[in-house]
């Protein structure tokens, strides 16, 4: 595939000028089920004009439907999949595995990209989406030139890649920071950004959760080289003057034009204190973190102007190929062809014999190549000829309006894509008995007394030795995969070999990378913490790729939890410190060394709550101030399998009375949560 600028369009106006600028792509959203609810975005009418308007410029339009859907929401899901069927979008970006499975079902034709929302971090995890049937991965941010090239080099999947905008503190798709603060869920597309608020570490003060915006602007051939076919720009909230100066600049790169005055304008209409590529470069740190300063805001207005004359007029970005027939006592035609498509127009006009000077071919060819105003361009003009002949200036100039009239709309109309109806009868789940689950962050947090806990959920890290002597218990065993792959993939299968040697069998899984894994390993799984599984299309969908069991959402709330149907046995986090964003740079190495920092640290709001910071397999894991606390509402728990006792930075004594609470559904008496369970995440 020839490489890609692919453009966000919040609104026609961005969208305009995405396409004016030389985008190949565009990506929107509809009015629902968008990581960016809060653009202007498009209505169904709007939409078709504006793939109809795409098309007609060569220009490729993805829609994302990049959200977790619930499943009063799923009627309204298949209506937004056949209106961009009909509209004919050229692909769905999509997080949702059960949303995804609904397109495979109604339209098989329609091609589906992975969003970056999906977490997928390596090979083995784009070997999942292969299976779900996806045809493009958007790769997470996070990732370093060396972590693209091994998944390219092992697949012919499409891959795309953010190369500028604002980075999310946060692995897309694994935050719960907006929700569990705000009520305001980013995978239901309406992230309040609170990571761009105050952080300090361990007191007041600083923007450790902040970091400055993306620019590989000047890489893309770098990029290219490293697999990657689609260069993304980040900002559908964004202004058009923002999205025309960064095409610009996209496109300068490829074409190794150098234009200051562009580059410091990309800078000045949005920045954080700068750009950064400290991921793709593997230079994580300080340097990485920025804030929206008051000089940054003041740059932009003395570029937009200028930026809007960058698309205030049509582009010329085809090229059309005219013949003409110019013969004495014939109408006039023209036929344009430009690649597979042509259109023909026939004047009323009738060429007659010049009484002054005639028509030369050559002035014919000029007068008919003049398509300015439209995104055509003459590339050579035939002309079947008889001279001596003479025609208005005015009916040339309506004749070729005609025929690019028409050529535009045979490139723009194209055939929908099929759709079928959608029906999902599932019934309602029940279950029989609540099982207790218990997960470890740590070996050593391990009770000796795990009264009641039918499966104990160990790190990758764990002893044989623990393995065995749990099953020796009769409890059954299951190897965490990190949520953070990366390059770890190999590390963690050759860990999970050992342990199966010592009767480890199961993998609770935390991605589709985790997914992969196990599948290598030769472990079955059960899908955990970070699969985002929301509705019962998920459920199916988690159950067809061979989990045995699922952790539910913990943005579900209980009585949708209860309404969900399908086989497959489900559960909930009961307890536990919700882990509110998976963070490759650490936030507390911007004031303290990990000998310093002692895994104690904590980061601090401007209100004074403290969020625990643990790191494990290279990563950082931020968890709420509190844990959730549900052991004195067990009769609230309908139609689950299981509870699930997530432990983080609690000592083994703390474990242990936890999961004694839980046996005797005891009343919490320090701070705690509900978490969302009794409250609608918007």
């Amino acid at each position: 595939m020839v490489a890609e600028i692919l453009a966000p369009a919040g609104s026609l106006e961005s969208l305009k000028a995405a396409v004016r600028c030389g985008a190949n792509a565009v990506y929107l959203g509809g009015k629902a089920f968008n990581a960016r609810r809060n653009a202007s975005n498009f209505s169904d009418e709007e939409l078709k004009k504006a793939v109809e308007y795409c098309h007609a410029r060569n220009v490729k339009v993805y829609q994302t439907l990049n959200t977790i859907v619930s499943d009063g929401e799923i009627e309204t899901a298949y209506e937004a999949i056949k209106c961009a069927c009909e509209a004919n979008i050229d692909a769905l970006i999509l997080q949702d595995i059960g949303l995804a499975a609904m397109v495979r079902r109604v339209s098989s034709s329609m091609p589906m990209h992975a969003s970056t929302q999906m977490s997928v971090q390596s090979i083995e995890g784009i070997r999942i989406l292969e299976k779900l049937g996806f045809t493009r991965a958007v790769l997470p941010r996070e990732l370093s030139e060396k972590e693209i090239k091994a998944i390219s080099s092992q697949t012919d999947m499409e891959l795309e890649y953010f190369v500028h905008g604002a980075l999310c503190m946060c692995v897309s798709g694994q935050c719960l920071m907006s929700s569990v603060l705000g009520g305001r869920s980013g995978n239901r597309g309406l992230c309040a950004q609170p990571c761009r608020l105050p952080f300090g570490v361990n007191s007041k003060g600083g923007n450790n959760l902040s970091l400055k915006d993306l620019s590989l602007v000047d890489e893309l051939r770098r990029l290219e080289r490293a697999g990657v076919c689609s260069f993304k720009i980040e900002g559908r909230m964004k202004r058009p003057e923002y999205v025309a100066a960064a095409v610009t600049a996209c496109k300068n790169s490829l074409n190794n034009i150098e234009d200051d005055e562009i580059n410091e304008s990309l800078k000045a209409v949005f920045s954080r204190s700068g750009f950064t590529k400290g991921y793709f470069e593997g230079r994580l740190g300080k340097e990485m973190f920025g804030t929206r300063r008051k000089e940054d805001v003041e740059g932009a207005a003395g570029v937009l102007s200028g930026l809007q004359r960058l698309y205030d007029k049509e582009t010329a970005l085809l090229s059309v190929d005219f013949s003409l027939v110019f013969k004495e006592n014939e109408p006039m035609k023209l036929k344009a062809v430009c690649e597979d498509f042509s259109a023909e127009a026939i004047s009323e006009k009738t060429p007659e014999k010049a009484l002054n000077k005639p028509l030369s071919r050559e002035e014919l060819a000029q007068r008919i190549s003049k398509c300015g105003g439209t995104q055509f361009y003459a590339r050579k003009v035939d002309i079947d000829f008889t001279e001596g002949l003479n025609v208005s200036a005015g009916a040339l100039n309506e004749l070729r309006r005609n025929a690019l009239s028409a050529l535009e709309e045979g490139i723009a109309k194209r055939k929908a894509i099929e759709v079928l109806t959608f029906e999902n009868n599932n019934a309602q789940h029940k279950a029989k008995n609540i099982e207790l689950h218990a997960r470890f962050f740590k070996e050593e947090q391990i009770p000796e007394k795990l009264k009641n806990i039918s499966r104990a959920i160990l790190p990758i890290e764990v002893s044989p030795e623990t393995v065995e002597k749990l099953n020796k218990k009769g409890i059954e065993t299951a190897i965490e995969i990190p949520a953070p792959v990366f390059l770890n993939a190999d590390n963690y299968i050759e860990k999970l070999k050992d342990l199966k040697s010592r009767g480890a069998s199961l993998a609770w899984v935390c991605t589709l990378d985790g997914i992969g894994i196990a599948e290598k390993a030769g472990f079955d799984f059960a899908s955990g913490f970070g699969m985002n599984v929301f509705n019962s299309l998920s459920l199916d969908e988690i159950k067809n790729l061979g989990a045995r069991d699922t952790l539910l959402s913990c943005e579900i709330n209980l009585s949708d939890a209860a309404r969900l149907s399908g086989e497959i046995p489900r559960g909930i986090m009961t307890y536990g410190r919700i882990p509110l964003m998976l963070t490759r740079n650490c936030p507390v190495k911007n004031k303290l060394t990990c000998a310093e920092c002692g895994a104690k640290s904590e980061l601090v709001d401007r209100m004074g709550v403290r969020f625990p910071v643990v790191c494990k397999n290279g990563a950082s894991f931020i968890l709420n101030s509190r844990p959730i606390w549900l052991a004195d509402k067990k009769s609230e728990l309908r139609n689950l399998d299981f509870s699930l006792l997530y432990f983080t930075n609690e000592e083994k004594t703390e474990c242990e009375r936890v999961i004694d609470a839980y046996n005797n559904n005891e009343k919490h008496e320090g701070e705690f949560t509900r978490g969302l369970y009794f409250k609608n995440v918007l």
